[in-house]
C-alpha cells in the first residue's frame, strides 16, 4: 500500500504534490490545510485521514484534532503540533505530525516520527517537501520528496 503523507499546505496543491497523490492508496494530512476545497480535492485521489491544523479555522472545527489509523499492519497516530502528542502511544508504530514545515524522520524508542515538511507556499525559508510511504505486513519504508518551487 502507497501513502502519501503531506502537512501544512496553506491552501496550496502544486501540481509536483498533486502527480504523487494519483498514484496513492491513502492520503494523510498534518494539518494546517487552509480551506475545504482542499480536503475535497485530496478525497477524490484516496482515502484522506486529515487533523484540524492550528492555522484551520472555524471551517475545520468537524476535523480531529488527532486521530490514530491502521493500515498495512502499522498503527499511525496523527496530530499537527508534535508538543500535543501523549507521552504514552500504546501499539502506536508511527507518529505523523506537521506544524514546523521541516521535515523529520527519527525513530525514537521504537516508535518511527515523521513530518512530512510544508509542500504549501514556501516558508521560513525551509524546503518543500512531502513524504511517501509503502507499507505492508507491519512494516514500512519511507521516501521524502524534495520540490524546486516559487514563494507562490
Amino acid at each position: 500500500m502507497k501513502l502519501a503523507l503531506l502537512s501544512d499546505t496553506h491552501g496550496l496543491l502544486r501540481p509536483e504534490v498533486r502527480k504523487q497523490l494519483k498514484t496513492a492508496d491513502a492520503i494523510f494530512h498534518g494539518g494546517d490545510i487552509h480551506t475545504q476545497s482542499i480536503v475535497d480535492e485530496l478525497r477524490r485521489y484516496a482515502p484522506l485521514y486529515v487533523v484540524r491544523g492550528n492555522n484551520d479555522g472555524d471551517w475545520a472545527a468537524a476535523l480531529p484534532h488527532d486521530l490514530t489509523v491502521a493500515l498495512g499492519g502499522v498503527t499511525f497516530y496523527m496530530v499537527h503540533n508534535r508538543k500535543e502528542v501523549p507521552a504514552e502511544l500504546p501499539g502506536v508504530h508511527v507518529v505523523v505530525f506537521g506544524h514546523s514545515h521541516k521535515a523529520v524522520q527519527e525513530e525514537k524508542d521504537g516508535v518511527l516520527w515523521l513530518n512530512p515538511g510544508s509542500c504549501g507556499p514556501r516558508r521560513f525559508h525551509q524546503e518543500i517537501t512531502m513524504m511517501t510511504a509503502e507499507v505492508w505486513d507491519g512494516k514500512i519504508r519511507v521516501e521524502k520528496i524534495t520540490f524546486p518551487g516559487e514563494a507562490r
